[in-house]
């Protein structure tokens, strides 16, 4: 990690039908989408802060003003899928279980059990739950997606109100 070069990154706010996003960008990258006001949103900007020495701007980006875009055309059921660059910030494990969130298609969901078993940890469903409740940019990487086994709303960090609106937009 260099913790000397400082890098720039942009904060901006999106209004989206079901609560307030606080979307962030570094470069041409967006590094977080995460629910405004909720204890992970504050966790999550501070773990970025973990990774790198950063300045945080309340300002907007071309890769900020793309995502509010694809989100406003998402909300609409316009949108099934982001062509957004990421840069999230996780461990090598996160990073696997994010991709794997990825693959789910728009409308459908997945067990805990069915994630742990695709990324070849069966056994690991604990570690990949805990993986999915870290993903700091929300929707994009489709973490609402996931199910508990027996198919109840379970975990969802920006509350189960939010996954279950997530869930039904896309059903429809």
């Amino acid at each position: 990690m260099d913790r000397e070069k400082v890098q720039r990154i942009s904060i901006q706010h999106y209004s989206s039908p079901c609560g307030e996003l606080v979307l962030a960008s570094m470069g041409h990258e967006l590094c977080l989408c995460d629910w405004s006001g909720m204890a992970c949103a504050k966790r999550n900007i501070r773990r970025i802060g973990r990774y790198m020495n950063v300045d945080f701007r309340v300002e907007s980006s071309p890769v900020v003003e793309q995502t509010k875009r694809q989100l406003d055309d998402y909300f609409a059921g316009h949108r099934k899928t982001f062509d957004i660059p990421l840069h999230p910030f996780g461990t090598d494990f996160q990073l696997l279980v994010w991709r794997a969130l990825v693959d789910i298609p728009y409308g459908e969901t997945r067990t805990y059990m069915e994630i742990a078993t695709k990324i070849g940890n069966a056994k690991g469903v604990r570690a990949v739950a805990q993986a999915i409740g870290a993903n700091d940019i929300d929707i994009l990487i489709p973490c609402h997606r996931v199910i508990g086994s027996n198919h109840s709303m379970t975990g969802y960090t920006g509350g189960l109100d939010k996954k279950k609106f997530l869930i039904e937009l896309e059903r429809r």
